[in-house]
């Protein structure tokens, strides 16, 4: 993309404030000046370097994070808080840190309103410079046709939503005020409008289209109306419509270059050129070779929020160059930066799907769930799946393809396209102990039940004067299985049991006790009754769950119903306490780190965006510190993942003792943490709690002999001031960490063995 040239004396200024804070001499002094700020690159905002500026105000609507501000040639994007009340028009001061994004923008701590301006001049602009971002953040003018206009909804607000046709190519215009009458005659118009330019991208940060940010409906001026309103339109027959279509595209054919990585026959092929990677439409089913270099021609466009290449050409040029996949974890691919590049995961298999057109794998990695798909060639219906057992770990190679390109719509899912079967490889067989084999074990004692209600539904056929009870005691079964399939507590489902037999039983008292000590059912007092029935609970290994008793008088003879009875109760008891372990155990395992036992990623975002519901009323803040070990891939690379397994548990183990009640301690990544505090009243109640959690690494870790000494860096984010979403609090909290790593990297005393 093209980039303004930023002027001489703000590069050499900058320069100084960088090398000030890197040598750590001194904290950085704020950029107090818009063209200062204008002109920092990626690397520079990414150091989180204060700004402290004055501009005006082009657009901001209050309760919505987007604010633009300019001040002469020079416009930023500012993430104010919801809470800030100013106007286009505005001058104010705005104060905050650099951050990395398309270009480098600024997250706000304060802006505030030092009086009223004058709009800057609006400049003409055609699509070539808005596509180019010439004109990124600036206020303009363009002239287009309406080719659709909508009330949306965002965060609670309502926005006009207009799709504008310009001389090159379409653009969206959101409109802060959603008010305005007719708004039917603006469709089809010649208009004039005015606003902030702001683009869409994709996840690897490339513009993938363009949005104007106008403040007022007054921003836009009518220069000719439609000829029709869509009400007065005559009615076409729907297998008409084509006929008044009237597509005149002049844009232009490209040619790029790459290795192959991916082709799918009369489809579509991927071209990769060390991290840029481009997603090439094509129906030619001519072979191409994966790992070939090749070059393609093709139209640009955008499909889905990602750049691609429609209508293209390939040719392979017969020379190896192979792509080396990149090792990655789920927390990569869910960023984007990943996007149609070639990547090697590892992961648990879950399921697998075969269908018509394509053979589909569900893989857990790290808490996220996604596919790896293997699309059948052309002319091969009849393909067979590669059979894997579920419950296996695996290693899946392909292309990442992300459901959602948009990364201001959140972190997209994504999917793993296989170039054919061998891409999905088996690492290590599923334990004897999984969630596969103890459904068939759950099936084979349903079957077993189905058996006994058969038998019994046999005896009902000769004996007319049981049928009502054994109809009774089926539907008591059925209750209970689909209580023990819709996961009900297990005491009440043992309730229902101890009920059943009652029942069955003609009223006898009856109750259960577990071995865990949980009695269901009253128990009589021992003089009341003179028999006592037992029946055991066994586990398929033969462990005694437990005990079924049932109390009789001396004189009630009902062997017949004892025999029929206790064992269809054992057998629903066993499958009830069985199956609710198993959900227990599938429910802490996707709550909790397997490795290190505490929370996971999922389980900390969950808190987090409770913690961020409770906080909109003003009352509550919390803070959260990212805690990164470093050079922990020494450890795995000296002595194995063994020892690195070790030290992470002990890590987690040692932070853990310094968290309070309400705390949250997570594992969010290979070897990075984080923990959410609760109650946090400033900023050096955090910077207390990180020189804990530094301390506990003065300690040396004995680990199988061997004495190791590691480190931390810390980064700190608190709610309100840092940020009100749980995206914004993890961006200034890794931002933070990111620094202190950088900052401290050569002071600091890494990850070593003592001698």
């Amino acid at each position: 993309m093209k980039k303004r040239k930023p002027d001489l004396a703000g590069i050499c200024w900058v320069g100084i404030v960088i090398l000030m804070a890197m040598t750590g001499r001194a904290q950085p002094s704020p950029l107090t000046s818009l063209a200062a700020v204008h002109a920092l690159t990626n690397a520079q905002a990414r150091l989180a370097l204060p700004v402290d500026f004055e501009a005006t105000v082009t657009y901001f609507k209050k309760g919505n994070a987007d604010l633009f501000v300019q001040d002469g040639g020079d416009a930023i994007y500012v993430e104010a808080g919801k809470s800030t009340d100013v106007s286009p028009g505005d001058r104010v001061l705005v104060v905050g840190h650099m951050g990395p994004s398309f270009r480098p923008y600024v997250r706000a701590d304060s802006v505030t309103l030092v009086g009223r301006g004058t709009m800057p001049p609006a400049v003409p602009a055609d699509f070539k410079q808005l596509i180019g971002a010439d004109l990124d953040c600036r206020r303009v003018t363009v002239r287009a046709v309406v080719r659709s206009i909508n009330v949306i909804t965002i965060d609670g607000l309502k926005f006009l939503h207009l799709e504008l046709l310009m001389e090159g190519g379409y653009i969206d215009a959101q409109v802060a005020e959603a008010g305005g009458k007719d708004l039917g005659r603006l469709l089809d118009a010649d208009i004039e409008i005015t606003g902030s330019v702001a683009g869409r991208f994709d996840n690897k940060q490339q513009m993938a289209g363009i949005e104007l940010k106008v403040p007022t409906f007054s921003d836009i001026k009518v220069l000719k109306l439609a000829g029709s309103t869509p009400e007065s339109l005559p009615l076409t027959p729907m297998d008409e419509i084509l006929a008044v279509t009237d597509i005149q595209d002049r844009t232009r054919r490209v040619r790029v270059s790459g290795t192959i990585t991916y082709f799918q026959p009369g489809s579509a092929a991927v071209l990769q050129h060390g991290t840029e990677s481009l997603w090439i439409k094509t129906r030619s089913e001519e072979p191409l070779r994966i790992g070939d270099l090749a070059t393609a021609s093709g139209i640009p466009g955008i499909d889905n929020g990602m750049i691609v290449l429609k209508m293209g050409e390939i040719a392979d040029s017969g020379v190896s160059s192979p792509i080396q996949p990149v090792l990655v974890t789920s927390k990569d691919l869910a960023t984007g930066d990943r996007s149609m590049e070639m990547v090697t995961i590892h992961g648990h298999l879950l399921s697998s799907i075969q269908q018509a057109k394509q053979d589909e794998y569900v893989v857990r990695s790290d808490g996220h769930l996604f596919s790896a798909i293997y699309r059948h060639s052309l002319g091969n219906p009849d393909a067979v799946m590669k059979q894997v057992p579920i419950g296996s770990e695996v290693s899946v190679t392909g292309i990442c393809i992300l459901d959602d390109g948009d990364q201001l719509q959140g972190p997209p899912a994504f999917s793993i396209l296989l170039r054919s079967s061998d891409d999905l490889t088996l690492v290590e067989n599923p334990p004897l102990l999984n969630v596969g084999n103890l459904v068939v074990l759950v099936g084979l004692l349903l079957v077993t039940l189905v058996v006994i209600g058969g038998r019994g539904w046999a005896i009902e056929r000769r004996l007319r004067q049981k049928a009502a009870q054994l109809a009774n005691g089926e539907q008591w079964r059925s209750q209970i299985l689909e209580d023990i399939n819709g996961s009900k507590p297990a005491a009440e489902i043992m309730g229902r049991i101890v009920e059943m037999v009652s029942s069955r039983l003609n009223g006898a008292v009856c109750w259960c006790l577990l071995d865990d000590g949980t009695q269901v059912g009253s128990v009589p007092a021992p003089n009341t009754y003179q028999r006592l029935i037992e029946h055991q609970i066994v586990s398929r290994a033969g462990t005694p769950l437990g005990k079924i008793f049932v109390a009789l008088n001396p004189s009630v003879k009902a062997e017949k119903q004892l025999e029929e009875v206790l064992p269809t109760a054992a057998g629903l008891a066993l499958l009830a306490i069985e199956t609710g372990r198993l959900h227990m155990d599938l429910r802490h395992r996707s709550e909790f780190d397997l490795l290190t036992e505490i929370h996971n990623r999922f389980s900390l975002e969950r808190r987090l965006d409770q913690l961020v519901e409770a906080g909109d009323s003003g009352k509550h803040s919390f803070g959260l510190i990212y805690v990164d070990l470093d050079d922990f891939k020494q450890i795995n690379d000296a002595y194995g993942h063994h020892v690195g397994d070790l030290y992470l548990q002990e890590t987690a183990l040692r932070m853990k003792g310094q968290t309070r009640p309400g705390d949250m301690l997570a594992r969010i990544g290979g070897d990075e943490f984080a923990l959410l505090v609760a109650g946090i009243a400033s900023k050096e109640d955090m910077e207390e709690i990180v020189l804990r959690l530094d301390r506990l690494f003065e300690v040396p870790f004995e680990i199988e002999g061997k004495r190791l000494r590691g480190s931390a860096s810390f980064g700190i984010a608190i709610y309100p001031g840092d940020g009100i979403t749980k995206g914004s609090l993890f961006k200034v909290a890794d931002s933070a960490m990111y620094a202190s790593k950088c900052g401290e990297r050569s002071a600091k005393n890494k990850l070593r063995v003592l001698r």
